[in-house]
């Protein structure tokens, strides 16, 4: 009698793990599926021949994104898309970044009417992205402006003393590879920097100046680094209208663009390699066991992306606490 009430129980755990085991399966092959689903209607998207405004985000720290300056050539090539808008919410980030953007954003508005439209945030390189469109609208609280440059280097010495920490080394002339963490800033080595950045900055202005309309005064001006809300942008001329999508539409209206066609979203084509669990599906399957959301989120949602940008930037930094 024990032997088949030890058999009964070995079956009932055998259907458990096969139980488990199929339900298993069954979750990964729907991962698959969705995976699958996303990136090929992801690669789809806007890609159809019915008449359209497409609508592209720019969103985060600006870098030098391949597949957005993809993104953006695929818009301007497809005889589909009569008009668009380009949604920026970003608080800026590398100078060459937001250069290559500007540009692929220029090259698109010379095929079709562009509109950007500002949600929270167009500042710095943000904005000098905005500011490649022909009409920028942004909501009265809105944050727009914030034109400059910026170099930041750290400096170390302080720490390398109290652990007891010494680096030496060979140069073939003093400025290679100044300004370094492991000494102090001279004098000279300020001056080069700052000549650097002057010089990408009048570049900057130029671009507010010619884009916006303004006086070379009026431009420098602007460009002390403040930052303005969407009512005091609309004053200072860095901004045409007040509102949202549908104030861009109207726009687009104006421009032959008819008013009743759809807004359809492009998006970049995914990485090929990534198919399977693309972010969207790591985020819902995480989500689905209860786990947190992916670590590069929380790292951008923080802020902390900017750390580890290269070079010279174009980016709002509010202060800590604010």
């Amino acid at each position: 009698m024990a032997t088949r009430t030890d058999d009964i129980i070995d079956r009932r755990r055998l259907r458990r793990k096969l139980t488990f085991w199929r339900v298993a399966a069954l979750l990964v092959l729907a991962a698959a599926i969705a995976g699958t689903a996303a990136w090929f209607y992801g690669d789809m998207e806007g890609a159809t021949a019915k008449d359209h405004v497409a609508r592209i985000r720019i969103e985060g720290t600006i870098t030098e994104d391949d597949r957005l300056l993809e993104l953006l050539d695929r818009v301007s090539k497809s005889a589909s898309v009569k008009g668009v808008v380009l949604t920026v919410d970003s608080p800026g980030g590398t100078t060459a970044g937001g250069e290559a953007i500007y540009e692929a954003v220029r090259k698109l508005a010379e095929a079709k009417p562009v509109v950007a439209q500002v949600g929270t945030l167009a500042a710095s390189a943000g904005y000098m992205i905005a500011s490649a469109t022909d009409h920028i609208v942004a909501r009265q609280s809105s944050i727009v402006g914030s034109i400059g440059v910026l170099f930041q280097y750290p400096d170390v010495t302080g720490l390398m003393d109290k652990v007891g920490v010494k680096l030496e080394g060979v140069k073939s002339s003093p400025l290679k590879a100044e300004p370094s963490p492991f000494n102090p800033t001279t004098e000279e080595e300020r001056t080069m920097i700052r000549n650097l950045v002057m010089d990408s900055y009048d570049w900057f202005v130029g671009l507010v100046e010619t884009r916006r309309g303004l006086t070379h005064d009026q431009a420098l001006a602007l460009a002390d680094g403040s930052i303005y809300t969407g009512r005091q942008g609309l004053k200072n001329r860095l901004v045409d209208e007040l509102g949202g999508v549908e104030t861009a539409r109207a726009w687009l209206a104006t421009k032959s663009v008819p008013a009743e066609l759809d807004l359809v979203e492009w998006k970049p084509r995914r990485d090929s390699a990534g198919w399977l669990f693309g972010q969207s599906s790591m985020r819902a399957l995480a989500a689905w066991l209860g786990l947190p959301a992916a670590g590069s989120d929380i790292l951008a949602g923080l802020g902390a992306d900017r750390i580890f940008l290269d070079g010279l930037v174009s980016v709002w930094q509010p202060a800590e606490g604010h």
